[in-house]
């Protein structure tokens, strides 16, 4: 039980430095990812969520830069 949690821990940080690496080499590629989606999902759903949507794409913006931040 000890081996797999030290496993999962590993693992997760494993993922977390490299979300890190690909935040600061690409976040601005992946910030301006997240605005296309967010305007393609606001499109499709006629901005009746427009205010949900801007505020999700900005906390996940948000997310990336800190991110990157981290490595830096």
């Amino acid at each position: 039980m000890r081996r797999t949690r030290q496993y999962m821990f590993d693992a997760l940080k494993n993922l977390k430095d490299k979300a890190e690496d690909l935040a600061q080499a690409h976040g601005d590629k992946i910030s301006g990812g997240l605005e296309k989606v967010g305007d393609f999902i606001d499109s499709k759903t006629d901005g009746k969520h427009s205010g949900k949507i801007d505020t999700a794409v900005d906390k996940a913006q948000d997310v990336v830069g800190k991110l990157g931040e981290k490595k830096a």
